[in-house]
């Protein structure tokens, strides 16, 4: 019995090949987009930073006040309630930055404008504020300000 011979063509062999570099290409595009993301998907980040942060925030008002979200909220809201995710509850403790420093600040600007969204009931809050501190390996503090969207209810 003489064996099988399975002739391949030229054409597969190079359509294997194109696919291959196209994986390779798409791959080697995702890590290095993952340098830019703060969140870092497709990234490898072997160890965690030892990075800490911690949020004052306060509800501006359109007088202009400013009152901090621990105290009484208009429509009976409260912060930890809203956000309802441990990472951003309690944010002037300082907190642990598990996966690098800007993916909590990250979210943390997002809580912001979902909280200003989703807030009808308070008629006074014009936007919300966080002073946010953050010290990146124990160096530091790097400060930033974030605004919420300015809320259409306190105009």
């Amino acid at each position: 019995m003489e064996p099988v011979r399975i002739e391949r063509s030229p054409r597969r062999a190079r359509t294997v090949r194109v696919v291959f570099v196209l994986v390779v290409l798409a791959q080697a595009a995702l890590i290095a987009r993952s340098y830019w993301d703060p969140h870092n998907f497709f990234g490898f980040q072997p160890f965690n930073e030892s990075s800490t942060w911690e949020a004052d925030i306060v509800r501006v008002t359109a007088e202009g006040e400013r009152i901090p979200i621990d105290a009484p909220w208009p429509g009976g809201y409260e912060w930890n309630d809203l956000v309802g995710w441990g990472v951003l509850e309690d944010p002037g403790q300082r907190k642990h930055a598990y996966s690098g420093l800007d993916v909590p600040v990250d979210f943390l600007g997002e809580a912001l404008d979902w909280v200003a969204d989703n807030t009808p009931r308070d008629t006074e809050t014009r936007y919300l504020e966080a002073e946010v501190t953050g010290f990146r390996n124990t160096r530091g503090p790097e400060e930033r300000t974030l605004r919420s969207e300015e809320r259409e209810e306190a105009r």
